[in-house]
C-alpha cells in the first residue's frame, strides 16, 4: 500500500498530501515527486538536500523544459512512450503539460496513436501500471487488489481487450486502454490520479498473432467463453464491490456480446457504465439533439437510421428512442421514425435471428413490403434512404465508405440540411469522410465523426469538425456518480448527460458552428454533466435536492487541477 494520504478539505478549501515517504523514496513516487519545484522547506523536510539542482523551478518553467523534450521526438509512438514514462516519474507535470498543450497530445495518448500503442505493447513493455488479473490466479484476486499501489480507489476503468479499437483482439496489452481513460478521467474532471486503478482481465486471446509471440505479455491461450468466462467476471465484480463499495466501475473495449450480457446483469446492481455502448449513446444523441434543436426543429419531424446495429448502434437507438418519447411521441410512432440495419439489411419485424438489443428497434414489415430487396431477401441502405426519407443518419458499421455519393445526395434532395455522422473507428473505416459529405450535398450537411479528422476547407474558409468523441461525456458521467453517491447509473441519468452536452454546443447560437464542443472546453463541460448527472440521481433516489450553485461549487472543489504542485507534509 502507499504511505502517503491526499487530503481534500473542501470546507476549508484545503488540498495537500500527507507522506512518511523521505529522500529517494519521495523521489521516485509519481504522485508526490516535484522534481526540481520541490520548496527549500520541503528539501530539507523530506531530506532532499543535495539530491536535486540547487534551482528551484515553478511547474510552468518545467512544462516548457518537457515540451522541449517532446518535441524532440518525431515519430508519434516515440512521443507516446515518452509521455508515459514522464507520467512514470511526475504525475503532476505530465498532466500539466498535456493540459497545456492538449489539442496536440490527446490524439498521442488517446486515440488514434493509443491503438498503436496497444499493438507494440509487449515489444515496448518498461514500467507496469495498472492490475493485471488471469484467469490463472483467479482464486488469489482478493490478494491482487490488495496489492494495489494507491488505498483510496473510487474510479475503476477495466477491459478483457476483447474489442478494441476496431484492431479487435489484444488480449492483456489492451490495458493501455483503461490507463488512457483514467487519463482522460482527470484531466476532464479532476478525478484524483491516485484515487483511479486500470485493470486488465487476461482471460486468453485469440489473437494468433500474439499468441505466436514470444514476447506476448498475457496468457497463450484460447479465450475463455461461456459459463467458465461469466463466471469469472462475476467474481471480479464480487471482489471489487468487497473491496471498493463506493467505486464507479467503467467496462471498456469488451467483445460485443459480452459487453451486453455484463451490462444488462450489472446496471441493476452496482454503480456501473459501459462507454462503448452508454457512452457512444450519450455523446451522439447530445450530436443529434443540438443539431434538430440549433435548426428549431421538432422530433416528429425527424426520420432516424441507424447503420450498424451493435452494441454501440442499439445504444444510440435507445436513448434517441427516449429522447422522442419525452417529446411526446407514442411507441408506435417512434417505431416509424428509427430504424435500424444490420449484416441482414433493414431490421424488420419479420428479420430472423436478432439480438434481443435489437428486438427494441424493428420497423413494422407490412410498411416496407414493396420496397427491393437483395438477393437474400434483405433491404439495403441505399433502398432504406430512397423509401423511408431519413433526416439523420448515423453510421456505426466499421464499413468504411458505406455512404456513398448516391445516398448522399439522395437524403439530401428530401432534407434542407441532412444531419449525417460516420462514427466508426479507426478512421479509415469511416462511412464517409467530412469532405465528401459537405461536397456532396453542397456544403449542407451537419457532419460529425468519430475519429479526428482535419478541418475542411470550405470556399477559402475552414471549418472544423466536431468529434463524436466519449472523452466529451464519460468523465462528467463519473463525476457526477461520484458526486451523488449514486447507487446506480440509469438511463434517466444518461439522458440528464446527454442533454447536459447538448446544451453546450455552438450551434445553438450559431447555425454554421458545431454540433459538439471542442476538447478546450472538455473541463468545463464535465462539470455540466456532473451537476446533471447527480441532479437526475437526487430525483430518481427521491433524495432532497441540493441548490444548483451548491451543487457546482462543491463540484468544482472536488476536482484535481494538475496546474499547480500540492504541499506536502510529513504524516
Amino acid at each position: 500500500m502507499s504511505t502517503f494520504k491526499y487530503i481534500n478539505n473542501i470546507e476549508k478549501n484545503e488540498k495537500y498530501y500527507e507522506t512518511t515517504l523521505q529522500g529517494k523514496q519521495l523521489l521516485n513516487h509519481s504522485l508526490l515527486n516535484k522534481g526540481t519545484a520541490f520548496t527549500q522547506q520541503e528539501r530539507e523536510d523530506f531530506f532532499l538536500l543535495g539530491k536535486l539542482p540547487p534551482v528551484i523551478e515553478t511547474l510552468t518553467v518545467q512544462v516548457e523544459r518537457a515540451y522541449l523534450q517532446f518535441k524532440r521526438y518525431t515519430v508519434a509512438l516515440s512521443q507516446y512512450i515518452y509521455l508515459t514514462r514522464l507520467r512514470d516519474t511526475n504525475e503532476t507535470l505530465f498532466y500539466a503539460l498535456v493540459y497545456t498543450y492538449l489539442a496536440e497530445m490527446m490524439p498521442i495518448l488517446y486515440t488514434p496513436i493509443v491503438g498503436a500503442a496497444i499493438q507494440e505493447f509487449s515489444h515496448e513493455f518498461r514500467t507496469p501500471r495498472g492490475l493485471y488479473l488471469t484467469r490463472e490466479n483467479q482464486n488469489t484476486m482478493s490478494q491482487m487488489l490488495q496489492n494495489r499501489t494507491h488505498p483510496e480507489i473510487e474510479m475503476i476503468v477495466v477491459t478483457d481487450g476483447e474489442g478494441v479499437l476496431g484492431i479487435g483482439d489484444q488480449g492483456l496489452c489492451a490495458i493501455d486502454i483503461p490507463i488512457a481513460k483514467l487519463m482522460v478521467y482527470t484531466l476532464f474532471a479532476g478525478i484524483h490520479p491516485g484515487n483511479t486503478l486500470p485493470i486488465v482481465l487476461d482471460v486468453g486471446t485469440n489473437n494468433k498473432n500474439l499468441l505466436d509471440d514470444p514476447f506476448y505479455l498475457g496468457i497463450k491461450k484460447s479465450r475463455l467463453q461461456g459459463k467458465e468466462y461469466f463466471d469469472f467476471v462475476d467474481d471480479f465484480v464480487a471482489q471489487i464491490r468487497h473491496a471498493f463499495p463506493k467505486a464507479f466501475i467503467h467496462w471498456e473495449d469488451f467483445g460485443s456480446k459480452n459487453a451486453a450480457a455484463i451490462l444488462n446483469k450489472y446496471a441493476t446492481q452496482c454503480c456501473t457504465f459501459n462507454d462503448d455502448i452508454q457512452g457512444t449513446a450519450v455523446v451522439a444523441s447530445a450530436a443529434v439533439i443540438a443539431a434538430i434543436e440549433g435548426q428549431k426543429l421538432t422530433w416528429n419531424s425527424q426520420k432516424i437510421i441507424i447503420f450498424g446495429a451493435g452494441a454501440a448502434g442499439t445504444g444510440i437507438a435507445k436513448l434517441l428512442t427516449q429522447c422522442m418519447h419525452h417529446s411526446g411521441l407514442t411507441k408506435k410512432e417512434i417505431a416509424q421514425r428509427l430504424v435500424l440495419i444490420d449484416k441482414p439489411g433493414l431490421l424488420t419485424t419479420n428479420t430472423p435471428d436478432i439480438t434481443p438489443e435489437q428486438n427494441h428497434y424493428l420497423y413494422p414489415a407490412e410498411l416496407c413490403e414493396s420496397w427491393q430487396t437483395d438477393a437474400q431477401g434483405g433491404v439495403e441502405l441505399a433502398e432504406v434512404v430512397e423509401q423511408f426519407k431519413p433526416s439523420v443518419l448515423i453510421g456505426c458499421s466499421a464499413v468504411a465508405g458505406a455512404f456513398t455519393q448516391a445516398i448522399v445526395k439522395n437524403m439530401a434532395s428530401s432534407v434542407a440540411r441532412p444531419i449525417i455522422m460516420p462514427l466508426s473507428n479507426p478512421t479509415e473505416r469511416a462511412e464517409a469522410t467530412p469532405a465528401q459529405l459537405l461536397s456532396w450535398t453542397n456544403n449542407q450537411a451537419i457532419v460529425a465523426t468519430g475519429s479526428p479528422f482535419a478541418p475542411v476547407n470550405i470556399d477559402g474558409k475552414i471549418k472544423d469538425i466536431p468529434q463524436c468523441n466519449n472523452a466529451l461525456v464519460f468523465p462528467g458521467i463519473g463525476l457526477g456518480c461520484l458526486v451523488a453517491k449514486a447507487e446506480l447509473l440509469t438511463d434517466e441519468m444518461l439522458l440528464a448527460a446527454s442533454r447536459a452536452l447538448a446544451n453546450t454546443a455552438p450551434m445553438l447560437n450559431d447555425l454554421s458552428a458545431a454540433v459538439l464542443p471542442a476538447f478546450s472546453q472538455a473541463r468545463e463541460v464535465s462539470v455540466d454533466i456532473a451537476l446533471a448527472v447527480a441532479q437526475a440521481w437526487f430525483v430518481q433516489a427521491q433524495l432532497p435536492k441540493i441548490d444548483s450553485k451548491e451543487l457546482k461549487t462543491t463540484i468544482e472543489q472536488r476536482m484535481w487541477e494538475p496546474m499547480q504542485y500540492i504541499p506536502i507534509y510529513k504524516a
